[in-house]
């Protein structure tokens, strides 16, 4: 089953790059156009991961994350803010909310994905080993 991806950010180009882009990876992706709408999709979707833009209409990216990590059921979920909040204070700010990632705009989507990839990849932890050790 493919991994499930929420992908949050209200320029609709923007949204459409990051889901096509991710779609041809093999994600399943859900997307949100607004804070109001990432937080409703966040409880309905359950995804895997979360890609917040920073700047949204009624809850701000930040306001989504500090939500994110405050829930027990959603606390360690990953999370990658996508924005183009690019100060030194603002990605600061990503990290001490807890961002797993911080990337900014403009991107390049094959960056995106290596994020995701990762973040993944670090999820599943590396192969158990069947083997008896002598």
């Amino acid at each position: 089953m493919a991994r499930k991806i929420l992908a949050c950010d209200d320029e609709a180009a923007i949204l459409r790059l990051v889901q096509t882009n991710l779609e041809r990876a093999g994600y399943d992706v859900a997307t949100a156009a607004d804070g109001r709408e990432a937080l409703e999709k966040l409880g309905a979707e359950r995804p895997d991961l979360v890609i917040l833009d920073v700047m949204m209409p009624y809850v701000d990216g930040f306001g989504i994350l500090q939500e994110i990590r405050r829930d027990p059921a959603t606390r360690d979920l990953p999370v990658i803010l996508l924005t183009a909040k690019s100060t030194d204070a603002d990605t600061l700010r990503g990290w001490q909310e807890g961002a797993d990632s911080y990337l900014t705009k403009p991107f390049n989507p094959k960056e995106l994905l290596a994020f995701v990839d990762r973040i993944f990849a670090a999820l599943e932890g590396p192969p158990v080993s069947t083997e008896a050790t002598p």
